[in-house]
């Protein structure tokens, strides 16, 4: 009781002499006044009456900005010393309703967010942390530093991916550009000019640049594998590979490698995914795993593919993909991957034949005539060929039909082309004549 009377004598003191500090408009008194306060409160453990001193204080008529930003600065350094998660959410939640509305403790108020939501994803209630999160537009806060801005949008993906809501994810990924994740760190910072915007230094525990890159890409590859999206996933490896320290560990760049490879074999076939194969093949570290080398040479190689055969030789290896780095290819990757095959053997018969039966295309491709016709109608639809099927007859044909213009201008072309032909060798003929007439009167 004496301690409590005690406690409440002090508050009364310094209240009053806050009061007197605010009406001058002492920035400093006034401050120091209300941070005093909450010291007391603190150290009396008395967590009820620290929340009603933040609330009241705040809520002093022409309270000043400097003073409220000390009280939540100050406070903030109390949550993680709440005896349990109850008081912590109370304190919390006292915080984020002080800091409302208030662009002089937007940062703040972010970070009481974060770590609000990283309760209720603790307590398993991730669709309420998501919404929390989302409540944050930290990409307008001028004074956030970037990487703390980039952590906090990343955690806003992250938990809309835990709950499975893609579309909102996407939007929130695009709030951040991949080119940032390029810039030179080593570059000194400008000094600010006076008037310029202070940004301040993100806090201790937010990752560096190249590792919320790579944080990124790998939510990135999580939001790509909801839709099978395989050339995208292929991209997202290929930055996580060329981040420095990655490219430097071989424990770390031969497994990101092996899934470049087995995207750019599950990835549709378009100029996008040519290039990519191209530029991998390229590289010299892919000779370390030869295996995978020989894979990507096959698909380039203009050759049809056993795939019984193709299945024995990587089918051990395409199960170990479960205990490396990013874990297993997907559910509907062994069948996309025969369907890749399928529709590599069908390019190739279309580069080495202009007419070929449905039976002999079905047996060069080991399939049945109705799996082969369907195949080929699927490539087709999506004009990754061009062929006709006569089904009567049987006959596929590969050749483009031309209209009477085009033949006509092919005709004249290749005529345009005799002749030129014709008056380079005259003229040829004219000038050897000359110069034996020349030699013949020597």
């Amino acid at each position: 009781m004496e301690e409590s009377r005690q406690l409440e004598s002090s508050i009364d003191r310094l209240l009053n002499e806050e009061k007197q500090m605010r009406l001058a408009e002492n920035v400093a008194g006034t401050r120091k006044a209300a941070t005093e306060i909450l010291k007391l409160c603190f150290e009396a453990k008395d967590w009820k009456l620290l929340n009603e001193q933040i609330l009241n204080l705040s809520k002093k008529r022409g309270q000043l900005k400097q003073a409220v930003q000390s009280m939540v600065q100050q406070a903030m350094q109390y949550i993680d010393q709440t005896p349990d998660i109850e008081t912590r959410v109370e304190l919390i939640k006292t915080l984020l309703n002080v800091s409302a509305g208030k662009i002089y403790v937007e940062i703040e108020r972010a970070r009481l967010t974060k770590k609000l939501a990283k309760i209720k994803e603790e307590q398993g209630l991730i669709a309420e942390a998501a919404d929390l999160m989302q409540e944050v537009a930290v990409e307008t806060f001028g004074a956030m530093a970037k990487t703390e801005k980039i952590a906090f949008i990343l955690e806003q993906v992250r938990l809309c991916l835990d709950r499975r809501d893609f579309v909102r994810a996407q939007i929130l990924s695009r709030k951040i550009n991949p080119r940032v994740f390029d810039a030179d760190t080593k570059k000194e910072k400008k000094k600010p000019r006076e008037g310029d915007n202070m940004v301040e230094e993100a806090p201790a525990d937010i990752p560096t640049l190249l590792e919320l890159k790579r944080i990124y890409y790998e939510l990135m590859i999580r939001y790509y594998s909801h839709n099978n999206e395989y050339i995208e996933i292929c991209r997202s490896y290929k930055a996580i590979y060329d981040i420095p320290s990655v490219k430097e560990n071989p424990e770390q760049w031969i497994p990101v490698l092996r899934k470049i490879c087995w995207f750019l074999a599950l990835a549709p076939h378009d100029p996008m995914q040519s290039s990519l194969l191209n530029a991998t093949l390229e590289d010299k570290k892919l000779s370390e795993i030869p295996d995978f080398k020989m894979l990507l040479k096959q698909i380039v190689t203009m050759e049809v593919i056993q795939w019984t055969s193709l299945w024995n030789k990587y089918k051990d290896e395409f199960e170990s993909e479960k205990n490396m780095i990013g874990g297993s290819l997907g559910d509907k990757a062994g069948e996309d991957l025969k369907l890749r095959i399928i529709e590599h053997n069908i390019l190739v018969v279309s580069k080495y034949y202009s007419r070929i039966t449905l039976k002999r295309l079905a047996e060069l491709l080991c399939l049945t005539t109705e799996e082969a016709e369907k195949h080929l109608s699927e490539m087709v639809v999506s004009k990754a060929l061009i062929a006709k099927i006569d089904r009567p007859s049987g006959i596929i044909c590969f050749q483009i039909v031309k209209d009477s213009n085009e033949i006509l201008n092919s005709w004249a072309t290749n005529l345009e082309k005799l002749l030129d032909l014709v008056e380079k060798s005259c003229h040829q003929i004219h000038k050897e004549t000359m110069v034996h007439k020349a030699a013949l009167r020597a």
